[in-house]
């Protein structure tokens, strides 16, 4: 009895790679295609947004050269990911799952897009299917835009959404918002998503404890959620409601990526010691072959007289 519950776990834990590599996709979420037709440029743009935040794992489309994770992340140019739906590819890309990150506060889904017109460009059978977007014939109108505002009495960020319908710019109701502010890696989302009200507004409250610049200004970044019906809607802004923060620039301080005079002091001592070191070896090998070569010049001398 007790061989067959080993024989049993055994299975299950040799079942259990194979089962972490199985990745759901949403149904209404795999039946997603982009907003716009694959190109040249498209393709160019995404490469270069792959090589910055997919390539130290991925590796190389078609090289194989990937990074050793569990589960191990699929090359590009393999089957296991060019049989993915674009819009399962959408999916896990911007949701993520471990190991692999979340990219929806870092990239756009735009952005997700082009890194996806990349990654199909290296399977010669693939052809795509573009979306039907409502924008620009929907009930919204065209030009979209985001104007952000400081409302410092309630410290708040309030979001006003306009369009532009019969030469008249009125405001969006019912349009999702999303609120971010730029760090250095990534996106931090300001609170949860907001719709905006009859006034085409929506407002998000601000931390108070944020850090910004040396002088309190914080890069906001707010753009519409439904893409089908407004197209990629986003504005940037930067607004003095932060915590004023001096961030030392990475070179200020010694360090080992630093230039030789601002290197820590340890590396310049070793430094220093191993090549003492290295010469006073050098040194010690020439006197020994001087003080070798002058007693061979004795012996010859004293074998004379």
């Amino acid at each position: 009895m007790i061989k067959r519950y080993l024989i049993l776990l055994l299975i299950v834990l040799i079942s259990l790679p194979s089962m972490a590599q199985e990745w759901v996709v949403p149904a209404e979420n795999g039946a997603r295609l982009s907003p716009f037709a694959f190109s040249d440029s498209t393709r160019k743009a995404g490469a270069e947004i792959y090589a910055t935040n997919c390539k130290s794992c991925h590796g190389d489309p078609g090289k194989n050269n990937v990074i050793k994770l569990v589960p191990s992340p699929p090359d590009p140019a393999s089957a296991k990911m060019q049989t993915n739906a674009d819009g399962a590819m959408q999916f896990k890309i911007s949701e993520g799952r471990a190991p692999m990150p979340s990219f929806k506060n870092i990239l756009t889904s735009t952005d997700v897009w082009k890194v996806i017109s990349f990654i199909r460009s290296f399977n010669d059978k693939y052809v795509q299917k573009t979306e039907t977007k409502a924008f620009g014939s929907g009930a919204f109108g065209e030009q979209v835009k985001i104007q952000l505002s400081w409302l410092k009495a309630s410290n708040q960020v309030q979001t006003t959404i306009t369009a532009v319908k019969d030469k008249v710019r009125l405001p969006v109701p019912g349009a999702e918002v999303k609120l971010f502010a730029k760090r250095y890696f990534g996106n931090l989302p300001i609170g949860e998503p907001r719709n905006t009200d009859v006034q085409g507004k929506a407002i998000f409250s601000f931390p108070k404890d944020l850090p910004g610049d040396s002088t309190g200004n914080v890069q906001l970044v707010a753009r519409l959620t439904n893409e089908a019906a407004f197209g990629e809607v986003k504005t940037d802004s930067t607004l003095a409601i932060g915590v004023p923060t001096y961030r030392p620039p990475l070179n200020e301080k010694r360090a080992m990526w630093n230039v030789i005079s601002k290197a820590p002091i340890w590396i310049l001592l070793s430094y220093t010691l191993s090549v003492l070191a290295a010469w006073g070896f050098i040194i010690y090998v020439f006197l020994q072959i001087r003080a070798i070569y002058r007693s061979g010049e004795k012996n010859d001398h004293n074998a004379v007289v």
